[in-house]
Order: C-alpha cells, then structure tokens, then sequence
C-alpha cells in the first residue's frame, strides 16, 4: 500500500484535531496492513489522500488492533490521468483482474469490457465482475499507483449494439486505435493526439468480422510486432507505448 487511501465515510464528522484538520478512523484490511507491513505508531506520517480528492499526509494519533484514528493533511492534487480510456475483450477471471489493475495503476480514468466471439460466456457469471469486486480491485489499483480518482468501469455483453449503439458517442474525437498484429507499429499523429481510444481483442484477437467492425467505426490498427503477446502484457505494452 503506497497511499493510504480515505474515503468520506472515514472522516470523524464535527471532530478535528489540535491543528484544526480534520479525523479519520480506519479499520479493516488498510489498518491490517498498516499494523502489519508498514508497523506504523504515533506520530508516523503516511502518505495519504482522500479518495477522488487531493493527495498529502495521514498523522497517527492512535492505532490499535480494532482502529487507527488519523490526523489529515490533504493540499495536492492527484498525478495526470492517462489520455487513453481502454476497450477491452472480457477474459478469463485471473487475466481480468490483471488487465483491470494494469489499467488502474496506468492511470486510465474509462474502462469499458465487451463481449467478443471468442470469450466464452461463463466469463460473465464470474464473482470477479460482481460490483463490491471490481471496486475493491480498483481500490488496489489507486493504492498502488498513488492516486485518489476513481475509475469508471462499465460491462457490455452485446457485441454488436456495443459498436453500434454506444461506441459512436464514446470520446467521438479521440484518436482510435485497434491492437492488432497486421497494423503499422507507428501512428503518424500519436504525439499530438489528446485523447485516445484503445481497444484490444481477447485472447487469440478479434475475429475477422470484428476487426472490421471496429476499423469501420474508425480504429486504426496498431501492432506491437511480431511476437504474440498475452493480453494482460499486450494491454501494458500498449498503454505504455501510448503514454
């Protein structure tokens, strides 16, 4: 855990500390950790940051088993967020939630999961995709990449009205762009794009139909070279390469 991260329920309503800032009272898995790896004790200064608000400091000014009462410090505004929101095939439930904190970590604020010929259709009964599930990951995610604002991540399991009914209304002026083996591994104007949007098939790619589909609907195709990557390292790849 690189932040401790507060939410609005934590903070100790009509209370503030001796420096007129306000209290939190954590408990559960953050104070697990904090008693546990980070052994914290009165007085130590972690870094913290309220969530989908600013980053600064969290003082303990007590710490038990049961509940660490806080003292917070919040002035900086959290790190730039990515300019690319992610289209991404459903996996199989340990490859989802690796694509899932890879993008959180990456700084992708729009997260939207489909369905594709190739993903079976258990994928969408799996407990990881329940609401509590998806959250607690996000969670992680801006734990570990020392930020506060939280994702949005939407499930779409209609191929089809996906392309055709929503896709044309998602960042309509964005760069888009397709991982896909057969394209180009440069896009002339990826430095001066202010948005982008990036879809990645599952694994084994999109089928012919949907390559075309989204190619229509504008997405230029972009390949990472020769080698067949898994879609987790292929999602990395590319969001690195479009940083």
């Amino acid at each position: 855990m690189n932040l401790l991260l507060v939410t609005p329920e934590d903070v100790v309503p009509d209370k503030l500390s001796e420096n007129n800032l306000p209290i939190a009272k954590i408990t559960g898995r953050r104070l697990e950790q904090l008693n546990t790896v980070i052994k914290a004790t009165v007085g130590k200064v972690c870094k913290a940051g309220m969530l989908n608000g600013k980053i600064g400091t969290a003082t303990v000014l007590s710490i038990s088993s049961t509940e660490g009462i806080f003292e917070l410090d919040f002035t900086l505004l959290p790190p730039k967020k990515s300019r690319v929101s992610l289209i991404a095939a459903l996996q199989r439930p340990n490859t989802f939630t690796k694509i899932l904190h890879c993008a959180v970590t990456m700084g992708v604020k729009e997260i939207f999961f489909i369905h594709s010929f190739k993903v079976e259709k258990s994928y969408w009964q799996g407990k990881r995709l329940a609401e509590q599930a998806v959250y607690e990951e996000l969670i992680l995610g801006l734990e570990q990449s020392v930020d506060t604002v939280l994702p949005k991540v939407s499930f779409h399991k209609l191929f089809k009205p996906f392309i055709e009914d929503e896709l044309p209304s998602i960042k309509p002026d964005s760069l888009r762009l397709l991982g896909n083996p057969i394209g180009p591994e440069k896009i002339d104007n990826l430095d001066s794009a202010k948005d982008i949007l990036l879809a990645i098939g599952p694994e084994g790619g999109f089928t012919d139909y949907e390559n075309q589909a989204f190619m229509s609907a504008g997405f230029l195709p972009l390949s990472l070279g020769p080698r067949v990557l898994r879609s987790e390292f292929a999602v990395a790849a590319l969001l690195a390469k479009l940083s």
